[in-house]
């Protein structure tokens, strides 16, 4: 299973290993690890490579290296520059404010934070621009930042405007005291009204970018669901609640 070292700091590389699995055997090493991380592009994984920071049973190895079961991966991150986030004029379709939180609803196409590839545009620069006193609550590239939403996906967000505010919202996520809920459009009409359903989700076993249903490996993965309206004979609109919170659930 990919773990990242605990002892990681601002000082050190941060490190991440791996193992491959029988499913991966001749996979090239590139794919199989952005198949695991994917917040990793594949040509930085081959720069990453030529660098000599991505290890196999502690060797040296090409990108193109074709993996086997067994073989541990071990790629050691640099730590990022230190870079200063300037506001920009992002427009905010905000839909409450007080003295303590700031809830937006964010749009498809809009990244949460800044992140490689993603330098500037991101929600983070806008909030910087319409609280001005946002810098350092939260951390320096997440000011504000309690929870988030996948760049394609639109929703409400609540930013915390203080530090009091934040250790509050983290919190109550941690927690799971916030309830969370999703529409959902789909292809065809469900059978019932509502619905409960429980699977196991993991990585998909030949390509490791998607997620798949899988009974024997999988992490518990519990849905709710209620159909609002069936729109003809090809769609329903359901209300979505998530019980747990895996990659791609819904």
């Amino acid at each position: 299973m990919p773990s990242k070292n605990k002892k990681a700091n601002s000082t050190c590389p941060r490190e991440w290993f791996c193992e491959a699995q029988e499913e991966d055997r001749d996979e090239r090493l590139d794919i199989f690890i952005v198949g695991r991380y994917p917040d990793l592009s594949r040509s930085r994984v081959q720069n990453l490579t030529k660098q000599g920071l991505i290890l196999v049973n502690g060797q040296k190895v090409k990108a193109s290296y074709k993996v086997k079961p067994g073989d541990r991966v071990l790629i050691s991150l640099p730590p990022p520059a230190p870079c200063e986030i300037v506001p920009e004029a992002i427009p905010l379709n905000i839909v409450y404010e007080d003295e303590s939180i700031l809830v937006i609803n964010k749009p498809p196409g809009l990244v949460v934070h800044p992140a490689p590839g993603h330098p500037s545009g991101t929600l983070v620069h806008g909030l910087l621009y319409h609280c001005k006193d946002l810098k350092g609550i939260g951390g320096i590239e997440r000011p504000g930042i309690a929870h988030r939403l996948d760049k394609d996906t639109t929703g409400l967000m609540v930013v915390a405007k203080d530090d009091m505010a934040q250790e509050t919202l983290v919190r109550q996520f941690k927690k799971g005291s916030v309830k969370k809920h999703y529409l959902a459009l789909v292809h065809g009409n469900m059978p019932l009204a509502s619905g409960r359903i429980e699977s196991f989700i993991g990585r998909h076993p030949k390509n490791r970018k998607k997620m798949a249903v899988l009974k024997d490996r999988g992490k518990s993965a519990i849905t709710i669901w209620q159909r609002r309206r069936s729109l003809g004979y090809e769609f329903d609109l359901l209300d979505i609640q998530l019980e747990t919170g895996r990659t791609h659930q819904i």
